[in-house]
């Protein structure tokens, strides 16, 4: 009966994929019947008056995209009636946020200036006729990196490209499996979209496993915690990264758009690069292209080469989109082939490393309908299905493990009007099914089946700015075999319900300063692998037991925040403290498996933890062109100890370390930018990690000196962008604590990146 149930949810939300309209709240109302409510106007630079080209103009609070022509000019479409927060970015200006209040009785044309700076980073807020501003998010709850600041830190991964943000730190293991770990929480506490859809990858099942994004085709990078994360998992706690490429086309445009880059690294003699082309098919259709591909052979450090750290990657996507009045309907499909080397391990079973090899394949289609109805304001419908196929090659003809995943999706998502003393909100429903193999470690075959419902509401309240948010997910796991194992007990169906709860309240205090509180209660049911994972897993250095026993893993987090902003000074500053009562992670247990002697024992384990720590950014402008920055970051976890487990581990006392913690973190940067030239240096700086979970390796400190510097220029009518980045100037031998292959190899050495990208 309970597996009936949870049948229906994905059979309900296909049916509101398919027939959105049934859910008006004005039966019988058409979509048709909808005005057209379209946002116009023109972007000129406030010192010489000229058009200002290649704007990228991003809505907040909907799925609108747009960017100004060689005129100036843009036009974004379908827009419900409502304020609007409207935010404007263009390397070489300042960024803008401004409040648009949108009637489709008389629709805003917009007449916009844009103030010239030599500086990153910097963004004034332009009130509207509403008064104040009004934000999907809090800023606290909220980072995007964008522009030049994405530029200066793209590196080869997602990880690398934010490791430089406050609080973030990056779990790896050679050149391309690398992953975000935000306050000392990653894998499947951090999730990770792109375009707001789940990438289908094992990123989060193990080290050696990569993330099937290169940043390089990003627009924008959002990543969220508190009440506006739930509307994609869970666990409000660890926070969303999604990686914004536009793929689906959302506004017309009168002519064909795109950008393209080119970037070579020395570290690895490597070489990637990016096509994207926007262009009109006809009056109501918009085709969007998309071609990228990275190669870079055997990275190097202080210590000399590292074998087996070669990567080959391409991602290719094609989407194009049906525009009209009532909103717009697109479809996308995305391929992204990988293969890349893990490093060796001389004292183990791969002495001359593995070779990786990946593929996967999605098709995503997404809709969005404008009604003008009493509640709801638009609707958003999504339905993906993703292929993964993971092979790990631990000699030229031996397969070790092999993955195969079948995942698919569908969401449906309401934006509303104010609802009692809530302005304004979103609700909705999510589902999933995956089809999960595993050859090669106990045969790990099951099915997932999961769905969820949310609501995430914001009001204000005078100075006060308050966002709240609900989240029920159900899990239900279901090995294709159930039996008893010897190893790790009775492998059986599990289902996990529960309630994940967000809340965050802001005080405007004037002058440019915001102080407030986020309350987070998170869920996380148990993934397949940590539920009946049993056998090697060579690349991983590891032999993984499941636990079918574990319960979901919870937390309760609080953080305070303080920030200012003003024309010369920009500060942003928080402490944290999370509380999980059943924290689940691999316990290295110290024991060679039976079957291999060469791995460890990892088994999968819940026990009582807790995180805290601070973390901080500023800036400060010394004149209009010559700016300080610094940024600090630190995160202590223990764990608790059982009754004789001391005698076990050596512990004394009743907690222990929690593993894979970053150290306490720094970084001093300054900046000169004369004219269309920005110039950089940064010092970062990581402590010693003294506090070592079981079997786990002392780090050393580390400085190292990075270099940047940026130039633009417009010839052709097109803008140009060139970067260069200086990574490790001196060459210092250095380890992050993060990695999983720290007793071996140090970090990359001395690297320099070039990046050449053209706006058309």
């Amino acid at each position: 009966m309970r597996n009936r149930a949870s049948l229906l949810i994905p059979v309900l939300l296909a049916v509101l994929v398919m027939f959105p309209p049934l859910i008006s709240d004005q039966p019988g109302a058409e979509a048709s019947a909808i005005k057209v409510v379209s946002l116009k106007g023109r972007i000129l630079d406030a010192e010489t008056g000229e058009p200002v080209a290649y704007v990228y103009l991003h809505l907040e609070e909907i799925n609108r995209t747009a960017t100004s022509d060689r005129e100036g000019r843009f036009q974004i479409n379908n827009l419900p009636q409502g304020t609007y927060t409207l935010y404007l970015h263009r390397i070489g200006y300042t960024d803008q946020k401004r409040t648009i209040d949108v009637d489709s009785d008389e629709p805003p044309k917009l007449e916009i200036t844009m103030q010239p700076t030599a500086l990153s980073g910097r963004t004034i807020e332009v009130i509207g006729r509403s008064g104040e501003l009004r934000g999907s998010h809090l800023e606290n709850a909220s980072i995007t990196v964008i522009g030049m600041e994405l530029r200066k830190n793209l590196g080869s991964t997602l990880s690398e490209t934010l490791a430089s943000q406050p609080g973030f730190a990056q779990r790896a293991m050679g050149a391309a499996p690398s992953r975000p770990v935000i306050r000392g929480l990653g894998d499947s506490r951090v999730l990770i979209l792109q375009d707001g859809e789940r990438t289908g990858d094992v990123s989060s099942t193990s080290a050696d496993h990569a993330v099937t994004i290169d940043p390089i085709t990003a627009n924008e990078i959002e990543i969220a915690r508190g009440p506006s994360a739930l509307a994609y998992g869970s666990n409000a706690i660890g926070g969303v990264i999604n990686v914004v490429s536009d793929l689906i086309p959302t506004s017309r445009r009168s002519t064909l758009t795109g950008d393209a880059s080119l970037k070579g690294s020395t570290v690895n003699s490597g070489l990637s690069g990016s096509g994207n082309v926007k262009m009109p098919v006809a009056s109501d259709l918009m085709l969007n292209l998309d071609l990228n591909g990275r190669f870079g052979e055997d990275y190097h450090t202080p210590d000399g080469r590292i074998d087996n750290t070669f990567i080959r990657s391409t991602n290719s996507a094609a989407a194009l989109s049906y525009i009209q009045p009532w909103g717009y309907t697109g479809l996308a499909l995305t391929s992204y082939l990988s293969r890349y080397g893990i490093p060796p391990d001389p004292g183990g079973g791969h002495p001359d490393g593995v070779d990786i090899e990946m593929a996967r394949l999605q098709a995503e289609s997404r809709s969005e309908f404008v009604y003008d109805g009493r509640f709801f304001e638009s609707l958003e419908t999504r339905f993906s299905y993703r292929y993964y196929h993971h092979k790990e090659f631990e000699a030229p003809e031996i397969i070790g493990t092999e993955y195969t995943a079948h995942t698919a999706n569908v969401s449906v998502t309401g934006r509303h009007k104010g609802l009692g003393f809530f302005e304004e909100g979103t609700v909705g429903v999510w589902g999933e099914f995956q089809d999960y193999l595993v050859l090669d470690r106990g045969t790990l075959d099951a099915t997932g089946l999961s769905g969820a419902a949310f609501a995430i509401q914001s009001a204000r309240f005078g100075a006060w700015k308050v966002d709240a948010g609900l989240r029920l997910d159900i899990h239900h796991a279901r090995p294709k075999r159930e039996r008893t194992s010897l190893v790790i007990g009775e492998i059986r169906r599990r289902t996990f319900t529960g309630l994940a709860s967000s809340g965050s309240v802001a005080y405007d205090l004037g002058r440019g300063w915001q102080a407030g509180s986020t309350v987070m209660h998170s869920f996380r049911a148990p993934t397949m692998d940590e539920l009946y994972s049993l056998g090697p897993h060579l690349a991983a250095y590891s032999f993984e037991i499941g636990n079918p026993r574990l319960n979901p893993e919870r937390g309760f987090g609080t953080e305070l925040f303080l920030s200012h902003r003003s024309n010369r000074t920009r500060f942003k500053g928080s402490i944290y403290r999370n509380a999980f009562s059943n924290y689940i992670y691999p316990r290295n247990t110290g024991r060679p498996s039976s079957t291999d002697p060469t791995l460890m024992e990892y088994r999968f384990e819940g026990v009582e933890a807790l995180m805290y720590g601070f973390e901080g950014s500023a800036e400060l402008r010394l004149r209009h062109n010559i700016a300080l920055d610094g940024m600090i970051s630190y995160t202590y976890g223990r764990r608790n100890v059982d009754e004789g487990e001391a005698d076990i581990t050596g512990f004394e006392g009743d907690t222990a370390p929690l593993p894979m913690i970053p150290p306490l973190t720094l970084s001093l940067g300054a900046n000169w930018a004369p004219g269309a030239l920005n110039l950089g240096t940064r010092m970062r700086h990581g402590s010693a990690q003294e506090r070592l979970g079981e079997f786990e390796t002392r780090t050393g400190a580390f400085t190292v000196l990075d270099l940047h510097a940026q130039y633009r220029f417009t010839h052709a009518g097109l803008l140009h962008t060139v970067s260069l980045r200086v990574d490790n100037l001196l060459n210092e031998e250095h380890y992050n604590h993060l990695s999983r292959i720290k007793e071996l190899f140090p970090e990359p050495g001395r690297n320099v990146n070039l990046l050449y990208r053209v706006y058309f």
